[in-house]
């Protein structure tokens, strides 16, 4: 069993260009890499900064979310600037790779840093950092050792208890296709059916709103992503520390398959323009300066782990048994999450 308690202390619609993309190829110009990302973290700021000053490339950011990215993407075709695509959640990057935004690249150089299982097969993205999807409960109506797996919540005496976001949520999505991987389609719209039935509410908010719900008691129990309960601990607003001091984080499946992970990912434009910049900047991804940068500066799990950071708040989550399967599989199984969710009525 891994839990974690802390006392007290302890991208929308619009596609949004930071800067432009850079287009001119003279033979004369500044050399530069152009990153179309779906995140929105100090952590790549700071990372992109290090970058530039430790190798001249200029990186020029457009931002956007997730899937109106790979619509962007997709819709510029070779006209495309975008020499690094990155996004979070694994069926995105399954998705951006089925609509053949990303270039074949031999990442093989990258196996002694990066679990073979946060590689994509094929070569077309790969894991920069990660998040797991667990599980928080209340310090006082819960007690440790009521729950162990994520099959648990779907028991009857969860009636009325649960908080979760909406079905569409990337992170839900991948949380049940990891299911359907493991266990099979029936069992995994079981499951979403004893969610369901267990909810206290109607599916609402994102992660930080699932712990608030916990702290006002209006449910015991939420599935939320690690990083936001450890932004919460180590937020400087009093009532997101005393809400998060309410709640215990639970990782789950520690004697069976492992907790949840998800990762966000990167891969080189199939049309990229400046292609060994676009590289030059994925491998810096894997620098322990890089690394560092997203324990410290976003709560998320290095992919490195030789890395070393300091961010006690994460500290005390690690280590935990996670889900060792390639995080490919999410993308495979994830229209299958898609077709549960709406038989169950998940909204």
């Amino acid at each position: 069993m891994k839990s974690v308690k802390f006392l007290v202390l302890a991208a929308s619609a619009t596609l949004a260009a930071c800067s432009q993309p850079v287009t001119d190829e003279s033979s004369d110009a500044a050399r530069v890499v152009n990153v179309y990302s779906a995140r929105h973290y100090a952590s790549d700021d700071a990372i992109y900064a290090a970058f530039t000053e430790q190798t001249g490339i200029a990186v020029n950011v457009v931002a956007a979310g997730g899937d109106q990215l790979i619509e962007r993407v997709r819709a510029d075709g070779e006209r495309s600037p975008a020499d690094v695509i990155i996004t979070v959640d694994a069926a995105r990057l399954h998705r951006a790779e089925q609509a053949g935004l990303f270039a074949e690249t031999d990442f093989s150089d990258l196996t002694s840093t990066v679990p073979a299982n946060l590689i994509d097969p094929q070569g077309y993205w790969v894991s920069m950092a990660k998040r797991a999807r667990v599980i928080a409960y209340s310090n006082t109506r819960v007690q440790p050792g009521e729950i162990e797996t994520y099959e648990d919540l779907a028991d009857p005496r969860w009636r009325g208890r649960i908080c979760v976001r909406e079905s569409g949520n990337a992170y839900n999505q991948s949380l049940l296709a990891s299911i359907v991987a493991r266990s099979g389609e029936e069992a995994a719209q079981a499951w979403a059916q004893g969610i369901v039935d267990n909810m206290a509410r109607a599916p609402q908010g994102g992660d930080i709103t699932q712990i608030q719900g916990i702290a006002a008691g209006e449910c015991d129990v939420a599935i939320v992503n690690h990083y936001y309960y450890a932004l919460m601990v180590n937020s400087d607003e009093p009532a997101r520390q005393a809400a998060a001091a309410a709640v215990t984080l639970f990782f789950p499946n520690q004697e069976t398959s492992g907790a949840h992970i998800n990762v966000s990912g990167a891969g080189i434009a199939a049309n990229a323009p400046h292609p060994d910049e676009a590289r030059a900047l994925i491998d810096f991804f894997f620098t322990d300066e890089a690394q560092r940068m997203f324990a410290e500066l976003s709560n998320e799990i290095p992919v490195n782990a030789d890395a070393s950071w300091d961010n006690p708040t994460l500290d005390a989550m690690l280590p935990f048994v996670e889900d060792s399967r390639n995080v490919s599989e999410l993308g495979d199984h994830n229209e299958t999450a898609q077709r549960i969710f709406d038989r169950v009525g998940w909204q």
